[in-house]
């Protein structure tokens, strides 16, 4: 949570247009099995889990591609057992890497940030009360994808922490950043780098204010709003001259005697008894002093910022580089999990083939009365796989309907039986003996 900003989650509502079904598959699956007679139950969930099983197997070879493709990159990599990687190689491991990550990311759901949608971002009024720079040139290559973006409230700081208002905004439920660092940087600014050259950097966040999608950059600069500037400027010159006239008047008399004295325009000597010595010290002191206590405050509050900024980053962060693979396929398996298995049982139940809008708007109504939030049903997703299985039956009339559950869980124990070919093999060993 911001700090400062009271966080009023409960008065938050779904933005429209959202693919993600916001339940997990195995809820999807008994919210089905509950919807059908007694005698329809066990076989329903068996066929799910072989379903399930399938679709888990075909996902763990992609995140095998993306581990590959990423190795080059990988902070994390054991240098000792690390082959040297050309540029050339380098290229072509970042276009896999790219295209592995932006497939999986849509197949979980998630949605690409424009480039429009970012600057309005930016341009927006930060929650945080900071002001947030980029160094866009210090960045290569970045991808922004957010899945589940909520309205909310919140209760924040008003009339220099006086008051307080509520402001709604937008905040995204997941936020994924990959980053790629040019390889041709300074050597002055190498050294001042956290991270090498030609790095890539891939993040997961959680519960991310839409104004403050910048902060998620890895370059980001915190920089002091006008306000805060005048909070610590007007304070900063009224006692400045405080101090001048109190302290340091009865001083200047004699530093402008000296000076001109060292410059030549006096001719006569300056007499520096004890009482003007004491009195010069202590008002340079004075002025020293107080210098040095505006360059703190200063100081102090942006490192007030930079803790903010920190915080909100440490709880907000979900997973780093390779460890994010693994969540956002998670997230995809689950996807097409719920899509195929909500697809198969609505033109199951059916008591006619549907088209696939008529299975949309179906789904749709589906989701929305068991959830209370509008989903988008992602349906030629979920036509697409039980197509590619085997299970759907396409009519003339572009409608579709799919196979009974006993011949669906022969169908899907066919092609678990022959993932491998290692059976053939035994046989073809066996006949030869």
């Amino acid at each position: 949570m911001v700090r400062g900003v009271s966080d009023s989650r409960a008065k938050g509502s779904t933005v429209t247009g959202e693919h993600f079904i916001p339940f997990r598959k195995r809820t999807v699956i008994a919210l089905c099995a509950d919807e059908l007679p007694d005698a329809d139950r066990k076989p329903f969930l068996a066929f799910t889990e072989i379903l399930a099983s399938l679709l888990h197997h075909r996902f763990r070879a992609r995140i095998e591609e993306l581990k590959d493709a990423y190795h080059a990159f990988d902070p994390d990599v054991d240098a000792r057992t690390s082959e040297p990687v050309t540029t050339a190689e380098r290229d072509e491991a970042k276009r896999k890497l790219v295209d592995g990550l932006t497939a999986l990311a849509e197949d979980a759901n998630f949605t690409l940030v424009s480039d429009e949608e970012f600057s309005r971002a930016v341009s927006d009024h930060s929650l945080l009360k900071v002001r947030m720079e980029v160094d866009h040139d210090a960045i290569e290559d970045v991808l922004i994808y957010r899945r589940g973006a909520t309205n909310r409230t919140a209760t924040v700081p008003h009339w220099f922490g006086l008051r307080r208002k509520t402001v709604e905004f937008v905040s995204y439920d997941k936020v994924l950043i990959y980053v790629a660092f040019p390889e041709d940087m300074g050597d002055a600014e190498r050294d001042e780098l956290p991270f090498e050259p030609g790095a890539v950097m891939i993040k997961l966040f959680q519960d991310v204010p839409r104004r403050d999608l910048e902060m998620l950059l890895p370059n980001v600069r915190v920089r002091m709003r006008l306000i805060d500037k005048l909070l610590i400027g007007v304070p900063a010159v009224v006692s400045g001259a405080v101090v001048v006239v109190t302290k340091l008047i009865a001083s200047l008399g004699v530093l402008f005697l000296l000076l001109a004295f060292w410059l030549g325009l006096r001719d006569q000597p300056v007499d520096l008894d004890q009482a003007a010595l004491i009195s010069l010290g202590a008002g340079l002191a004075a002025f020293g002093g107080y210098l040095w206590r505006q360059f703190t405050k200063f100081k102090n509050r942006k490192i007030k910022f930079m803790k903010v900024l920190s915080e909100n980053l440490y709880f907000r962060n979900l997973d780093n580089d390779a460890g994010v693979f693994h969540h956002i396929l998670d997230s995809a398996e689950e996807a097409k999990v719920k899509e195929a298995v909500l697809a198969y049982h609505l033109l199951r139940s059916s008591d006619s083939p549907l088209t696939a809008e008529a299975l949309g708007a179906r789904a749709d109504r589906w989701l929305e009365r068991r959830s209370g939030r509008l989903v988008r049903f992602d349906v030629h997703d979920g036509l697409r796989t039980l197509r590619r299985l085997g299970l759907l039956a396409e009519h003339d009339d572009n409608s579709v309907s799919v196979v009974d559950l006993p011949a669906a869980k022969r169908r899907i124990d066919h092609i678990w039986d022959n993932v491998f070919a290692y059976n053939d093999e035994l046989a073809d060993i066996a006949a030869r003996r």
